[in-house]
């Protein structure tokens, strides 16, 4: 089974939504079905179809974030080296060709959303800035170009 990093906030978003799911979804889901089988026939019955396949969507979900929380490994940010980029760091950079400044959060995979600025420790900007100081350049071969940034700021928390 492979572990694979998570910051505390990752885990507990996981952990709320499998709460979520298990305590107040599955139940009406559940009701939902029992409402819909005591109107009769259920070859023609839509809402009993389409709660068993909510049911199904469901239960694979709960599935999936249970997996995922047993293989998580919390990782706390202000356990780790402050004085470079790693896991869990908030690092500004300045783009030297665009000259745009960004923010990227260094999380795991499982946590990366391009939108909220998080950004994997396994892609190639993230790979990049991994072990890196304020001060220093990365250079960043992607597919379509090649980006220069220079780190401005680190932050843990």
């Amino acid at each position: 089974m492979n572990k694979f990093p998570l910051t505390p906030d990752g885990y507990q978003k996981l952990k709320d939504e499998l709460d979520r799911l298990l305590k107040v979804d599955r139940p009406q889901n559940i009701k939902a079905i029992a409402e819909a089988r005591a109107h009769g026939d259920l070859s023609e019955n839509a809402e009993y179809h389409a709660a068993k396949e909510k049911q199904s969507f469901l239960e694979g979900r709960i599935q999936e974030l249970q997996s995922k929380l047993a293989r998580a490994e919390v990782i706390d940010p202000s356990k780790i080296s402050q004085s470079r980029a790693a896991f869990g760091a908030k690092v500004k950079v300045l783009d030297l060709g665009a000259d745009e400044e960004y923010v990227f959060i260094l999380v795991g995979p499982e946590e990366a959303d391009i939108k909220q600025g998080k950004i994997s420790i396994s892609s190639p900007v993230g790979r990049s800035l991994i072990g890196k100081e304020v001060g220093d350049s990365v250079v960043v071969k992607a597919p379509a170009r090649t980006m220069e940034y220079e780190i401005l700021e680190i932050n843990f928390g």
